[in-house]
């Protein structure tokens, strides 16, 4: 699996970073949502339908004057978007915290997503004006701020990742803030986002399917069943990694071999730069926080120009390894059995695989998208030491994954009678 550099330095931007402030804008959120997002929405990523449940516990929120957080599961690039469309169900606009380099990749781009409420969050260190923009916002509770706990895009909508605990700093730090002049603490709305697909989805995938065995110079595995032909593929390409990083393929349960080659290749990159980390379990929130370790002392000195060129090569070499394991963290285990599989998950499975490999997405529709959003969760300005992890988020993490069986117990005893 060759991941494209021209994908990365999107991401990845070898450029000193410029703290990109939010506009509010009533009529621009107005004008997009009501002329544009729409046909949007369906034009690119294939969403044609919403159901959404639970919106009044959101205008029951903003009806409290509360400081609120939406802290939605990332599945798709649609999420926002979706979200949107849940704003205009509650009558309010929102905030939101977005990764610096969208705002680095087109003009239009850049001016209509700051009058939608977004502001950039350098994900490659400590960004502490981004940190202070969402305290504020929470502070005056201007409109509810989205922060996206799963920090990346994981193209599984039933498999929450690990939340992120920073979300929960930014609550209690506004919850202090507002106790101090009488106004109630922050609260937390979990939201849950999943997309479904009632069409044939053996006959949508097979193109991609198909494409990617040529690019490997095979002959099209039409003998196999859509899941064989998608657990051949990923095996082709999780050993193509094994070769550039390891020297050699390995041999063994696929699940078991990813954990090991990022864990091996972490560690490698890590000693080299002499960035010290713990030997705790490879969740996905572990290797996204080592993964930010590392760019956080390679990605310096590339920006200040200090490097030769043979060095900058190695360092983007690096950096690129740390991308693609993050991504090999995106496949969970289990998701697609050849058992009953949701057709959805089909979908994301061989949209990631395409993403990966190809460089490209082919979105798959039409989708309909249920958006959920669950209790208010009161944050106190206080954490309890006594935790291992944040109290809010964990809670958060467990009513959002909550919410998605739910609506996945719903798709099946649609599809299956179960």
């Amino acid at each position: 699996m060759t991941l494209p550099a021209d994908d990365m330095f999107e991401i990845i931007r070898e450029e000193p970073y410029e703290f990109v402030p939010p506009i509010e804008s009533p009529l621009w959120c107005w004008l997009v949502r009501t002329f544009r997002l729409q046909s949007y929405m369906r034009e690119v990523y294939r969403v044609e339908s919403f159901d959404y449940r639970g919106v009044d516990r959101l205008k029951a929120s903003i009806a409290e004057g509360r400081g609120i957080i939406l802290a939605a599961n990332h599945s798709r690039l649609a999420d926002p978007m979706a979200l949107g469309f849940l704003s205009g169900e509650a009558g309010t606009e929102l905030f939101a915290m977005a990764s610096w380099h969208l705002f680095r990749e087109k003009w239009w781009q850049t001016f209509l997503m700051r009058r939608m409420g977004a502001f950039s969050v350098y994900r490659e260190g400590n960004d502490r004006q981004a940190v202070n923009q969402a305290i504020d916002i929470l502070t005056e509770n201007k409109r509810p701020l989205v922060i996206f706990p799963e920090g990346a895009v994981s193209r599984h909508c039933d498999r929450l990742m690990e939340f992120m605990e920073g979300p929960g700093f930014i609550a209690r730090q506004a919850s202090k803030r507002r106790e101090k002049v009488g106004k109630p603490p922050v609260v937390i709305h979990p939201v849950a986002i999943r997309y479904s697909y009632d069409g044939d989805v053996d006959k949508a995938v097979a193109p991609d399917l198909e494409a990617i065995e040529k690019s490997f110079s095979w002959q099209p595995q039409l003998h196999l069943k859509t899941h064989q032909r998608i657990r051949k593929i990923g095996e082709a390409l999780l050993t193509l990694k094994e070769v550039e990083y390891l020297g050699a393929a390995v041999e063994g349960d696929p699940h078991q071999r990813a954990l090991d080659l990022i864990a091996t290749t972490l560690r490698r990159i890590e000693e080299k730069w002499g960035v010290k980390n713990g030997d705790k379990d490879l969740g996905y929130a572990n290797v996204v926080a080592r993964v930010k370790k590392i760019r956080s002392v390679v990605l310096p000195d590339l920006i200040a120009k200090k490097v030769a060129p043979e060095e900058r090569e190695d360092r983007w070499r690096d950096l690129a390894a740390c991308y693609y394991l993050q991504q090999i963290a995106h496949y969970p285990r289990g998701y697609i059995t050849g058992d009953k599989d949701l057709p959805e998950r089909v979908l994301e499975t061989v949209e990631r695989m395409d993403e990966d490999y190809r460089d490209r997405v082919n979105y798959h529709g039409p989708l309909g998208c249920t958006l959920s959003v669950g209790e208010a969760i009161e944050v106190s300005p206080e954490r309890d030491r006594t935790a291992e992890t944040d109290p809010a988020m964990a809670l958060a993490a467990v009513r959002v994954q909550d919410m998605l069986d739910g609506l996945v117990a719903e798709r099946r005893a649609k599809l299956f009678g179960e």
